[in-house]
């Protein structure tokens, strides 16, 4: 495991979710749990929808191993490139026109005037899709070269592009300030598309690009069979990335029939859940998906296992120790980030037993990202599909079953029993005697996690939990 490259990813992610959590602190401030704020994340969950199913989830999981088994590289990343961009840039083009009517269909409890106006806003912030979709194009060129900073540090030029537009905007009115933040998500894709073609030039991966376009015209017919494969894989691997999307979306369409200001609390709560499983799960799994994919390539499945037992106990502390103390805390946590100006004590109150919740979900979760790599570079894109579907199935029946009771509560549970139907799938297929032979390997680290975790929980029992026992 290159430790090099996962600490890059992980500072390059930990700086992009501290001027995230800037930027959401400068919200909560600007714009509170309000109305206004709800039309700004339903019309930045869109194109955000598309982006994590088309150009960074299915895109990077199908796109990796295909190039690196293509023998016409250069002809099937630029055949892939100018395909995906066409169908991507039509696709904003109907949003556009449509845009109405899209945003009807995610935020159904919103009111007329309020689905006009959130129209207009996804109308405008959609075009980051495209965008984006080169950004995770060349990021996919530069995981090949085994180079993941640029990637991981670029994230941060939105974050930064918004909490300019938040303090230009401040003290205009709402609507206004959702326009200006509108416009600077697309001015964010800007500089991170001019970051990556710098990075790609320094590694000489654009001299690649350009012989395939170049090329596509007179020997564009070598790489059409590697071209179908990969979308033959891509299909079921949209779907599969789709589903926690279809989660996401499930939860922002419940929640717009209850209080307003419930759409913002699922998002504050998810945006602190989130860093710990990007600064640990994804950047670990973005490290040394490369590895495993070649390895497989190759054919040197035993590699690739070591690989992965590398990082599973590493992955397991780090999540494990997240948990604890992201619930011990959860109170402190929104209460520092997130309460003032706009952001009151009963929206802390109500946002931190949201990430209380959620937080029960984050080992399954990470543990998930893991082991989804090992289907993944073996090419079984479908067989993750039919996990995610069941995964998927859960977390809708959950969250129906409890809803009328429990009401935006209920949506973070529904989350927590779709993680564990996940892990447990995904273990299975995994193979349950490979799950072994990874304990048995690291069967002394296992003993020592073991030991830390149960010292950490007994703190927590006894400072938090026995009180209340007694109480």
């Amino acid at each position: 495991m290159r430790l090099g490259a996962l600490f890059s990813n992980g500072a390059g992610i930990l700086l992009s979710r501290i001027f995230g959590f800037v930027r959401d602190l400068l919200m909560a401030s600007v714009l509170g749990a309000s109305i206004y704020s709800d039309i700004f994340f339903v019309a930045f969950k869109i194109p955000n929808l598309f982006r994590r199913i088309f150009a960074e989830g299915a895109f990077a999981q199908s796109f990796l191993p295909a190039f690196i088994a293509s023998r016409h590289k250069a002809l099937f990343a630029s055949g892939i490139f100018l395909l995906f961009m066409f169908g991507i840039i039509l696709l904003s083009i109907v949003v556009g026109i449509f845009s109405q009517g899209i945003t009807e269909l995610v935020a159904p409890g919103f009111s007329a005037l309020e689905t006009v106006e959130a129209s207009r806003f996804v109308a405008i912030q959609f075009w980051y899709l495209p965008m984006i979709f080169a950004v995770s194009f060349m990021a996919s060129l530069l995981q090949y070269k085994e180079h993941f900073a640029t990637t991981a540090f670029s994230t941060v030029l939105l974050n930064i592009a918004l909490i300019f537009a938040l303090m230009w905007g401040r003290g205009s009115h709402e609507k206004e300030i959702v326009e200006i933040l509108s416009w600077a998500v697309l001015a964010g894709g800007l500089l991170q598309i001019t970051t990556h073609i710098l990075a790609l030039r320094a590694k000489r991966m654009l001299r690649l690009l350009a012989v395939g376009f170049a090329s596509l015209g007179r020997y564009g017919y070598r790489s059409t069979m590697e071209i179908r494969r990969f979308f033959k894989n891509f299909v079921p691997a949209v779907w599969g990335n789709s589903t926690a999307q279809v989660m996401a979306f499930l939860d922002t369409w419940l929640a717009s029939f209850l209080v307003s200001g419930s759409i913002s609390y699922l998002y504050y709560a998810n945006r602190v859940f989130q860093l710990p499983l990007a600064l640990f799960a994804i950047a670990l799994s973005v490290a040394i998906f490369p590895s495993i994919a070649k390895s497989i390539s190759a054919g040197d499945e035993e590699g690739a296992l070591s690989e992965l037992s590398k990082g599973f106990v590493l992955l397991l502390f780090l999540l494990a120790t997240a948990t604890i103390v992201g619930m011990v805390f959860s109170r402190e946590i929104i209460w520092l980030l997130f309460e003032r100006g706009s952001f009151t004590r009963e929206d802390t109150l109500v946002t931190a037993t949201l990430l209380s919740i959620y937080l029960v979900s984050l080992l399954p979760f990470g543990m998930a990202k893991l082991f989804s790599l090992w289907l993944y570079s073996r090419h079984e894109q479908m067989r993750a599909a039919k996990i995610a579907t069941y995964a998927l199935l859960a977390y809708t029946l959950s969250a129906l079953a409890t809803f009328s009771i429990y009401g935006i509560y209920a949506l973070a549970a529904a989350s927590v029993v779709s993680s564990f139907a996940n892990l447990t799938l995904l273990l299975h297929a995994f193979g349950f005697e490979k799950l072994g032979a990874i304990i048995s390997r690291r069967r002394l680290s296992l003993f020592i996690l073991f030991c830390i975790l149960l010292t950490l929980l007994s703190s927590y029992i006894e400072g938090v939990l026995y009180p209340y026992i007694f109480a």
